[in-house]
């Protein structure tokens, strides 16, 4: 007992000393990184903005600017010098850019990070002559999308700030925020919450479809406008009478629309990537499938997870594409775990047999896309086998 108790007394004492010396290292530590970090940023001034005269710090508690701006430096030429912080493969991604008197990138560099594969150090050449309607023409680096990704936002994030300093509007929302803006303001009854729906029917003029948490109604995506139902499919947005028929024709189809499961183990050839099936009244199939990506068939360099990518696909009786979203991945995260990003899985919608595979790659992830794409061929293979078709 003598001996546990010196035991733990002597634990205490050591990890005492040890939090005093890590207090008093940061302590001597902190100004040191403070003031080299400040002495690289004022560094940075003239490479970002060679042409920049007379740099001046900007008091940005004035403007409501993108998040990851943490300072601002004008010239009297116009231009101006942004510092960003954001989160790349790692935090703490610290980036400056400067940008001219007509909002076009003059030069971008890192001054500290995190990321491990380098891509950051060189990246900010290909964003050079860069403005707000051309950077998203800025492609990214195979192998390093997450850094690359981050850094192309940041920048987005400074030619932003120009125009806000500028005395011009940016709308800073993200997409997440403007598709919950546009589903409250149609349907305010939902009280701001809403989970989009798998559509397993073909609707006309019908991209996407979200339904209210509370059983308030639904909310119909086509083109450009959002279009509310009551939960009978009934329509209450203000839009012209045949829009209102045909959407409210469309929410029943949806809200009527009923699943049987279909036992798939009497069939001896079923694709093994066919986890479970089930059809609806009208015909249509819904299939639960595993597809074998990074996870299952990568190698060690990047430690595959040893799960299957599970995917959910709908699909009409003649075999095309209704519908398809990745349910769960455990695929390498910032490179093949793209295939969880409705950019990439909704390029199945409304595919067949015959093109397929006519969609954009993830960039550097080869082993997860192609093993995508092997598991979805499976919906055709099995669509034939459970109509009888040899």
């Amino acid at each position: 007992m003598k001996s546990q108790i010196k035991t733990v007394v002597s634990l205490t004492v050591i990890c005492a000393v040890v939090a005093v010396l890590l207090a008093v290292t940061n302590y001597i530590t902190a100004p040191i990184i403070k003031k080299n970090e400040a002495a690289q940023v004022n560094g940075a001034l003239s490479v970002v903005l060679p042409s920049g005269e007379g740099f001046e710090a900007v008091d940005i508690s004035k403007y409501e600017l993108p998040e990851t701006i943490t300072e601002v430096y004008s010239e009297k030429n116009g231009g101006y010098v942004f510092k960003m912080l954001t989160s790349g493969y790692g935090s703490d991604f610290v980036l400056m850019c400067g940008i001219d008197a007509n909002g076009a990138v003059v030069g971008a560099t890192c001054i500290s990070s995190n990321e491990t594969l380098g891509a950051e150090k060189e990246y900010g050449k290909t964003l050079v002559g860069a403005t707000g309607e051309t950077i998203d023409g800025v492609a990214t680096v195979s192998g390093a999308t997450r850094t690359t990704d981050a850094y192309k936002n940041a920048v987005r994030d400074a030619l932003n700030a120009k125009i806000i300093l500028g005395g011009g509007s940016v709308d800073l929302r993200d997409e997440t925020q403007i598709l919950a803006d546009n589903l409250n303001a149609a349907l305010p009854a939902g009280e701001g919450k809403f989970t989009p729906v798998f559509i397993t029917e073909i609707l006309e003029g019908v991209q996407e479809v979200y339904k209210a948490e509370n059983g308030a109604g639904y909310v119909l995506k086509s083109g450009e406008n959002f279009i509310a139902t009551a939960a009978d499919g009934t329509v209450v947005s203000d839009v012209a009478d045949d829009v209102k028929t045909a959407m409210s024709d469309n929410a029943k189809k949806l809200i009527s629309s009923k699943l049987t499961q279909i036992d798939i183990s009497g069939y001896a050839d079923m694709p093994t990537q066919i986890e479970e099936a089930y059809k609806t009244d009208s015909g249509n199939y819904v299939f639960h499938l595993k597809a074998a990506g990074f996870g299952i068939n990568g190698d060690a360099w990047y430690n595959p997870s040893g799960e299957y990518i599970k995917i959910k696909v709908s699909a009409t009786k003649d075999g095309k594409i209704i519908a398809c979203e990745t349910v769960s991945q455990k695929e390498t995260d910032g490179i093949g775990s793209a295939c969880a990003d409705k950019k990439f899985y909704s390029q199945f919608n409304g595919k067949e047999q015959t093109n397929y595979k006519e969609i954009d790659a993830i960039s550097g992830a080869t082993v997860t896309t192609n093993g995508y794409k092997t598991a979805i061929s499976k919906v055709f293979d099995a669509i034939n086998i459970l109509k009888g078709v040899s």
